[in-house]
């Protein structure tokens, strides 16, 4: 039992306030403060002070205000902000509130933040400030944001887009809970769905010619504005961002182009027929509007997209994520062209915070007139390019990238968003920063780089503005919402 406010409040959230049951005329409170039984024992022995006198005992009545906490809407897309509340604390009652998933392979991903309710009893993350925890200040998706693995350099990544939400448990305790076992019970809690795709989303295996991946179709006869979406050196198909995209009114196909399927395990060369024939794929199906396309790319994908605008006349918006502007470490063969790679120096690479690998320095200067055949020809691009830097990404320089393919472009061609603070996996909001993280093809976990919040302001804000840029350059969507 705790004090607060005038009252008593227990673990369930009873509060119990004292009322008087008195006689008429002046009052004499009990000395006790006992119950009725408890005088009747002193009547045995000798009559009490206030014998034949007026009086007064304080009695508790239960008045249960049962805590709650809640998440509006309780079923979400995981790019849209939510409202967390909690009612029927006692007036500045401390509380703890967590914030929990596991993922597909069975890891846990927590985040906490401690909270001193108002006069109302109540607690609400968009009004009040975090006091501490995994986050400070008001942030009202902060229990979401900023999720960490309970296991080091594990990143979290929906992999079964279309089948399942993320279901995130949500609770609150009574005072400041550093960490919270079996043995802990809660005021109260709920359970939010993230999903990744909305409701009569299709989604349908591409497995056409030497193309792979997975073509997400918005509901209804269409048709949809189309995006390739593409992700970077570890291979593989990740679909998440193409399932949030599509929710968005595209058609989006999630492509692979090493280690999936059949592909080849490992990236030897980048053969943009490959991507010229996916682009002609996706706009050949009758649910995709043309006779343009889009395509958004991150990391080795970013390098990929930016040689897909250069030299497909199908791609005519980009969507650049710290990426670079020259081949490296893999040729890029198209017809009769050949770019040659700038090598990586791997020499250089540094050994980080807890043994990871920086991988910064194993990147040469491009400006150096030796690697200028490396370069990537923007120039030629007839379309439109945003790019999109996080100043503390620690995989390379993608500020200075972006700088130099914006310096061969016409400057009403491309746009440059530069975010401080956040790192090398710009994701869509709901993705928390991962800075260090394993991958497949690495001996040690990689560096990525990124500091929370800004990482997480970030995310929020070039989301909003890569929806609207495809939107503008490839026509306008249908929203769709859970």
């Amino acid at each position: 039992m705790r004090e607060g406010g005038g009252c008593q409040q227990d673990r369930l959230g009873c509060k119990s306030h004292r009322v008087m049951a008195k006689s008429p005329g002046p009052l004499l409170k009990s000395p006790w403060g006992q119950s009725p039984a408890a005088s009747l024992q002193w009547a045995t022995k000798e009559p009490p002070p206030w014998a034949g006198r007026p009086w007064v005992m304080l009695l508790s009545v239960p008045r249960c205000t049962m805590v709650e906490v809640t998440v509006t809407p309780q079923s979400s897309l995981a790019d849209r902000p939510v409202q967390v509340q909690v009612r029927g604390l006692s007036p500045s009652q401390l509380v703890t509130l967590r914030a929990s998933l596991t993922d597909e392979q069975g890891e846990r991903f927590q985040a906490r933040a401690f909270f001193r309710a108002d006069e109302a009893g109540e607690v609400d993350p968009g009004r009040h400030a975090a006091l501490g925890g995994s986050y400070t200040g008001v942030w009202p998706m902060g229990l979401f944001w900023f999720l960490q693995p309970d296991t080091l350099f594990r990143r979290l990544v929906k992999r079964d887009v279309a089948g399942s939400p993320y279901r995130v448990h949500l609770e609150v305790f009574d005072g400041v809970r550093l960490v919270t076992g079996p043995q802990d019970q809660p005021l109260a809690s709920c359970e939010a769905e993230r999903w990744y795709v909305g409701p009569g989303m299709q989604r349908v295996p591409i497995r056409e010619g030497r193309v792979r991946g997975a073509l997400f179709l918005p509901p209804g006869p269409g048709p949809f504005p189309g995006v390739i979406d593409l992700f970077g050196g570890a291979g593989g198909l990740i679909e998440f961002r193409a399932g949030l995209l599509a929710s968005r009114g595209f058609a989006v196909l999630a492509l692979a182009f090493f280690a999936y399927d059949d592909l080849p395990r490992t990236l030897a060369q980048l053969d943009l027929e490959y991507f010229e024939e996916a682009a002609e794929l996706l706009l050949r199906h009758p649910k995709v509007r043309g006779p343009g396309l889009g395509v958004v790319g991150v990391s080795k994908g970013g390098e990929v997209a930016l040689a897909m605008a250069t030299f497909l006349p199908q791609v005519v918006a980009t969507v650049w994520i710290n990426g670079t502007a020259f081949l490296h470490g893999n040729p890029l063969v198209y017809k009769d062209l050949r770019i040659p790679p700038i090598p990586y120096y791997t020499e250089r690479v540094i050994f980080a915070e807890l043994g990871a690998l920086d991988n910064s320095a194993i990147f040469a200067d491009p400006r150096d007139p030796a690697y200028s055949t490396s370069a990537i020809p923007a120039e030629k691009i007839r379309g439109k390019v945003l790019f999109v830097v996080g100043e503390a990404d620690r995989s390379f320089n993608s500020k200075l990238f972006a700088e130099l393919a914006m310096a061969r472009m016409p400057p009403e061609s491309c746009r440059l968003l530069s975010y401080p603070g956040a790192g090398h996996l710009i994701e869509p909001p709901g993705s928390p920063l991962c800075s260090i993280s394993s991958i497949r093809g690495t001996p040690r976990p990689v560096v990525w780089g990124g500091e929370a919040q800004a990482h997480a302001k970030a995310q929020e804000h070039s989301w909003q503005e890569i929806v609207q840029f495809l939107e503008l350059h490839l026509g306008p969507t249908a929203t769709m919402k859970l």
